[in-house]
């Protein structure tokens, strides 16, 4: 068992490096510098990625494909949107532990306007009680300031410095003193934000919250309350500051779960501010585009199951409407664009005549009377409705005939196409792969759709 990174000699990490490829070491513990060129695995077998968020889909397909047939276990407190995703539509499994150790309370979590004495009175409040203090400042340039004017602030704390930029003994040192509690307050950047577990600091107060992700708000934070004391995060802000709207959600989230063991909902409020990512690139977060959130997931889901072998059954799919009409709702009657969505949706769940009826009565209440487009929406709807008992897969019309396709396990009765043949014309046609053509000539706007609901109550009814 060997440990690669940044902190062994040139010769250390030579001969490290030549023992993983001829295999003289089993595991190999390491940073990212695993990921580079000169680092190769004669028969890798498992990985294993701990903070899994502090990487990148690059980084993980090149660990991925160091070898084609390698197992990927990652962990994490609080998944990355893309991540989490993956696993929420099957693409990979999930196992959640939502207990927390024994005795853990929940961080207390104030979202603050910066204020000299709120950090004086917090710092000293954590010193009376012999415990010790994290002071979140993720500027090197400006760090030593801030720990100028925490001495100033408390002149009785014993304060270190520690950012990414010290050479690593310079680390080393202050994080001993830390440890040890030969110091009092620890001014850090986010280089503190995984891998630290110090029972004695139960403070931690972030400057510029704002600046931060939510994910990685929750893993600074949790630098604290790690014994049985209870523990206080203090997120600051620059005064009189104009947050923007993402920002404003993660502040508000991050407040509300402050139990431990929230990670999972942290992520998944996450994914939902973000978005879910690219399955197929590398972008880990940000939202569907081309399509919606959901029928992005249905889609997904359903190719996971055909690859899997699992059987879709063909029935479950909606059924196509083309008959070249406009149906959808003007922007000028519902002027909101989000509650024209969320009409749309309502309108596209409604499975019944009444609760179409229903959404009508509703829409002409609102905005008035409702528009011919709306009109058509609500019919072409009704009729999608009643082409599913009868499992028609495709309603159309092009200008001479209206069409319906249906799929063979269709319970249409033979004896109403025949009585509708009889009654109808000699050009009516049933074709043996179940498709039906009724001639209608000359055809327009809500002369389609009463000739197309009529023909459906013939052969339904």
């Amino acid at each position: 068992m060997e440990v690669l990174n940044r902190f062994r000699s040139a010769v250390e990490q030579k001969k490290i490096i030549n023992d993983i490829k001829t295999q003289r070491v089993d595991i190999v513990i390491g940073t990212h510098r695993l990921l580079q060129k000169d680092v190769e695995f004669k028969e890798l077998g498992l990985v294993i990625i701990d903070e899994e968020q502090r990487f990148g889909v690059a980084h993980k397909e090149k660990l991925k494909k160091m070898r084609t047939l390698v197992d990927v276990l990652t962990l994490s407190a609080t998944p990355i949107p893309r991540t989490l995703h993956l696993s929420l539509v099957g693409i990979r499994d999930l196992s959640i532990i939502n207990t927390p150790p024994e005795d853990r309370q929940a961080i207390k979590t104030y979202v603050l306007e910066f204020d000299e004495e709120v950090i004086k009175e917090a710092i000293e409040k954590e010193i009376v009680r012999r415990g010790q203090v994290f002071f979140v400042h993720d500027r090197v340039r400006s760090i030593y300031s801030i720990s100028q004017m925490l001495a100033r602030l408390v002149p009785q704390a014993r304060i270190e410095v520690v950012h990414g930029q010290m050479k690593p003994l310079e680390i080393e040192k202050a994080m001993g003193k830390f440890i040890r509690q030969e110091c009092d307050v620890l001014v850090c950047t986010t280089i503190v934000g995984s891998g630290l577990d110090i029972p004695t600091a139960n403070t931690i107060v972030i400057n510029r919250a704002d600046r931060f992700g939510l994910a990685q708000l929750y893993q600074i934070r949790g630098r604290v309350g790690r014994s049985n004391q209870e523990a206080y995060a203090y997120l600051l802000l620059p005064k009189g500051a104009m947050l923007s709207r993402e920002a404003i959600k993660r502040l508000h989230v991050i407040k509300e779960f402050s139990e431990p063991g929230s990670g999972f909902r942290i992520a998944y409020n996450d994914m939902e501010i973000r978005g879910g990512g690219n399955m197929l690139g590398i972008s880990q977060s940000g939202h569907v585009s081309a399509v919606g959130y959901e029928l992005y997931t249905e889609l997904m889901e359903r190719t996971i199951r055909e690859i899997k072998g699992e059987k879709i059954a063909d029935e479950d799919a909606l059924p196509e409407i083309q008959l070249g009409i406009s149906a959808f709702i003007p922007e000028e009657y519902v002027q909101n664009v989000n509650q024209r969505l969320v009409l749309y949706k309502r309108i596209s769940l409604a499975d019944n005549a009444e609760e179409i009826n229903r959404i009508g009565d509703e829409l002409k209440d609102c905005y008035g009377p409702l528009p011919q487009n709306v009109e058509n929406l609500l019919a072409v709807i009704h009729i999608r409705n009643l082409l599913k008992p009868v499992k028609g897969k495709k309603m159309g019309y092009d200008g001479k005939y209206l069409y319906i396709y249906f799929r063979k396990t269709s319970p249409l009765d033979p004896a109403k196409i025949l009585a509708l043949y009889r009654k109808k014309t000699r050009e009516l046609r049933f074709t043996p792969d179940y498709k039906l053509y009724v001639p209608a000539p000359g055809l327009t706007g809500p002369e389609i759709l009463n000739q197309a609901l009529l023909l459906l109550e013939a052969v339904t009814k």
